[in-house]
């Protein structure tokens, strides 16, 4: 997504003066205060690592030319799920800037988690000027489908964007993806959908404007779905909704967490008490963000997890592992410790940028697996990685 505006930063501070923000962090040094987070003594979660996909020079780039990281291809968005017993991972791929014409979906296959095949086009490379973006992977009725995100110009997000959401399936007899249908018109989601007790499937929906609603269906056909209102933009002064998650509660609730784009580095929260119909207003809460995608899966072990970068001041150089034991309330916060890949030949000159604590790390996606934790994330938004986390080490840092 564009950075916002300095000033939007600037401007944020007294939108929410005054409002006490719902407390769902709460750590054993620092308490429910985000400003008193040490970031330096947090534990460290380290793991198995991987390269998926590595980075590539963009079409554009012609040798001899000086290696820059803006001349690279952009890999983001990605997506892992266990099918026909082997990893699957998905992203978007494009020529060199995110989201930008042609850019296609990319998959590949892994025996193990940690050998990855070469990566193949999911979507063939659209013609100019459309785009997909990656938008998840779904098993539905025992059919693996992509969700692809189809539209034109630049960038998902405006006016005159034909904004479509499409789903790919995977046939097995001829080892290939094939189009299977459209979604949902104006429809960009988050996640794949999520099983309701009464069958219908759930997920988030925004639309070219940004405006957040929920579809529910998908039951009878993979076209039929009906929408219900969330947020729209401006409706929550200062609150720029974008790129929501939410999971269903003990009580049967729907608990919903929203990053926010309008500069106040913090979650926002909503509950639906009625399987995702109407939905609570947005509201802040003590939990820090770097205005970067979230996401959250219950373990086997009875507690749930969350990747973020919540270290507003060192932006994406960070990504960090939380854990609720209740599904609302977070105790524990961890920095994952991601190791620097190898250099890679060819970029030699530039993979200093690629280091431990220089390197952006973002929009992580998470899967459990042998009681392991998955979780595969974008280094610089140039490279497809994975880092396996055992659930015996998570454990530990519930000690």
């Amino acid at each position: 997504m564009k950075a916002l505006p300095f000033l939007c930063f600037l401007a944020f501070a007294p939108l929410f003066a005054g409002a006490k923000p719902l407390a769902i962090l709460h750590l054993p040094d620092s308490g429910a205060d985000p400003e008193a987070i040490n970031y330096d003594t947090l534990p460290k979660l380290e793991g198995e690592h991987a390269v998926i996909h590595p980075v590539a020079k963009s079409p554009g780039f012609t040798e001899g030319e000086k290696l820059e990281m803006n001349r690279m291809r952009l890999q983001l968005h990605n997506y892992l799920i266990r099918h026909e017993d082997q990893f699957w991972c998905i992203w978007s791929d494009g020529p060199q800037i995110e989201d930008w014409p042609t850019q296609e979906i990319k998959y590949s296959t892994s025996p193990d988690g940690l050998n990855w095949a070469t990566a193949k086009s999911l979507t063939g490379k659209p013609k100019d000027p459309h785009a997909f973006i990656a938008r998840g992977l779904w098993i539905r009725d025992g059919q693996l489908l992509a969700l692809a995100a189809h539209y034109k110009g630049k960038g998902a997000f405006g006016s005159d964007k034909e904004l479509k959401l499409k789903a790919y399936r995977w046939d097995t007899a001829s080892s290939a993806w094939k189009f299977e249908s459209l979604i949902y018109d104006n429809a960009i989601n988050n996640f794949p959908p999520q099983p309701l007790p009464n069958g219908n499937w759930i997920m988030t929906r925004r639309d070219a404007r940004f405006n957040v609603t929920i579809l529910i269906g998908g039951k009878a056909a993979l076209d039929e779905w009906s929408v219900y209102p969330v947020v729209r933009t401006g409706e929550v002064k200062g609150f720029r909704p974008d790129e929501p998650i939410f999971w269903q509660m003990p009580d049967k609730t729907l608990n919903a967490l929203f990053r926010d784009n309008g500069g106040s580095q913090r979650l926002f929260h909503s509950i639906s008490r009625d399987e995702g119909k109407t939905w609570d207003t947005p509201q802040l809460t003590n939990f820090p963000n770097s205005s970067s995608k979230i996401y959250s899966i219950a373990t086997s072990r009875g507690y749930r997890v969350m990747l973020s970068n919540a270290n507003p001041k060192l932006g994406r150089r960070q990504l960090h592992f939380s854990i609720s034991k209740d599904g609302k309330n977070f105790v524990r916060i961890a920095q994952l410790d991601i190791p620097a890949p190898e250099p890679r030949s060819g970029f030699e000159s530039i993979w200093k940028k690629f280091s431990k604590g220089i390197a952006s790390l973002q929009y992580p996606h998470v899967i459990e697996h042998d009681n392991s934790l998955w979780i595969a994330f974008s280094r610089n938004k140039l490279q497809t990685e994975i880092l396996k986390v055992s659930l015996d080490d998570v454990d530990e840092l519930l000690k």
